[in-house]
């Protein structure tokens, strides 16, 4: 059954989705329930060919508006709950926005926008509506700081890699990840979850982790997705004694050996790998053989009609699973000429395998030389005593700008600080230029990662 019909048909359920549940940290609804229920309480008529910002304080009730939005809304703009205020009117312009739908109506009051409709708790629908167009799903981009752009997807897009890789075989896995299910990272679990055979686990904004992983055992998950950075911080939490899911996959942020190698160590039995997706270029393939970087042979024509190429040493990718557009006044184009997307993550080829070596935008300068942080940190890394790590460019008098680095040390490690400096130094002077080693090392307890799981990074 394809995705639409699983989502248009909710007046045919499926016996074989009786045992599958999505839940959050208080509440656990059948994947039936879920689909024959409405959080808008007979108000979906209205919403009918309309541009529909979505905008509700829970997971939950998110992928059941979703799933009642699609095909009925003409376009429904996924907000997650971090957005800056500030960029609001911008985006509802530029998403032509003329319906909310929220479970905050007061928040959005003053948005200019004349029809708000409050979601509710689910009740069961007296009547499913019927779909009556393809929805486009707009999504946020991150890692920005100024206005987000608005990326525009189809749902078969969306679930272009899940259809691929068809039904679950065996036991229905029990997906989660660390992504809220409104930024693609998470869309994508919630869609597998939902579309490709499984039961879902929703992360909970603002809840502990040690109690997020505790809650993940005790319902049972599986499969688990998230960012380097989202994994470090489980590394590092002691939260992953007790965790053992069988299925472990890392997305969003360069995956380095020393970060694959941890959860290698943390998780045995567990299948270990990355995938490279982005709002824009969709998901474009993954690599399950435990290194860092993926093989060569993947760039061409590949499987499922995903085809790469490198050029001027950025990844570029063209597929049917790719956004359309980009949305708004402020929009450039999306794809190139012959339809590939400039995803500005730089790639270096070594031997047999393309590795990633940062984003375009993120470069440093440092005495007019073009260095990426995340090559510096990679190399930081792999110290066993190293957990995670930010390089950073610093003001300098003499040379413009300098490298430093902050660190944060495995438990323990503090009374080793000079020695490990040391090491670390000479690990980098080893591996790197002369001027991408770091003038100053400092250790520290957190790094500030962002709502989207990324590292954040600024210049000091």
């Amino acid at each position: 059954m394809s995705p639409r019909e699983l989502f248009a048909l909710r007046d045919h359920l499926r016996p074989e989705l009786k045992d599958r549940t999505i839940s959050d940290a208080r509440q656990i609804v059948p994947l039936t329930g879920l689909l024959a229920k409405t959080c808008l309480d007979g108000r979906l008529r209205e919403l009918s060919g309309r541009s529909v910002l979505l905008s509700t304080s829970g997971q939950l009730m998110a992928a059941l508006a979703m799933i009642e939005l699609d095909g009925v809304a003409r376009r429904m703009l996924l907000c997650p709950p971090d957005l800056d205020p500030h960029h609001v009117p911008a985006l509802i312009d530029d998403a032509e926005i003329d319906a909310i739908v929220t479970d905050q109506p007061s928040r959005w009051s003053n948005a200019g926008v004349y029809l708000i409709i409050g979601a509710g708790l689910p009740k069961p629908a007296l009547k499913l509506p019927s779909t009556e167009r393809v929805t486009e799903w707009l999504m946020l981009t991150s890692g920005t700081s100024g206005v987000p752009k608005i990326v525009g997807h189809t749902l078969e897009g969306l679930c272009g890699a899940i259809i691929a890789d068809g039904p679950a075989r065996g036991t229905p896995p029990v997906w989660a990840t660390f992504y809220d299910i409104r930024r693609y990272g998470g869309l994508q679990i919630f869609l597998r979850a939902v579309v490709g055979g499984g039961s879902m686990v929703l992360s909970q904004p603002g809840e502990a982790l040690a109690d997020h992983v505790a809650r993940l055992s005790a319902r049972g998950v599986t499969h688990m997705s998230g960012t380097p950075s989202h994994w470090r911080k489980l590394l590092m939490s002691g939260s992953a004694a007790g965790f053992a899911p069988r299925y472990v996959r890392l997305s969003g942020e360069i995956a380095d050996q020393a970060v694959l190698d941890g959860l290698a160590q943390a998780f045995p039995n567990a299948s270990i790998g990355h995938a490279y997706a982005s709002t824009e270029a969709g998901v474009g393939f993954a690599v399950d053989d435990g290194r860092e970087g993926f093989p060569a042979t993947l760039i061409g024509a590949g499987r499922d009609g995903v085809e790469m190429k490198v050029l001027d040493g950025s990844l570029r990718i063209r597929s049917g699973r790719a956004a359309h557009a980009y949305v708004g006044k402020r929009a450039a184009y999306l794809a190139d000429a012959e339809g590939f997307v400039d995803t500005g993550d730089m790639v270096e080829l070594r031997g047999d395998r393309y590795y990633f070596v940062g984003r375009r935008g993120g470069i440093i300068n440092i005495g007019g030389l073009k260095v990426h942080p995340e090559e510096i940190e990679a190399v930081i890394n792999r110290h066993a005593e190293v957990r995670m790590s930010r390089a950073k460019s610093r003001r300098s008098p003499i040379t413009g700008s300098i490298v430093v680095a902050d660190v944060i040390l495995t438990a323990g490690s503090a009374d080793r600080g000079k020695e490990i400096r040391e090491e670390i130094l000479s690990c980098c002077r080893a591996s790197l230029a002369s001027h991408k080693v770091p003038a100053m090392i400092r250790f520290v307890e957190a790094l500030e990662v962002t709502p989207a799981g990324k590292l954040a990074r600024a210049d000091a």
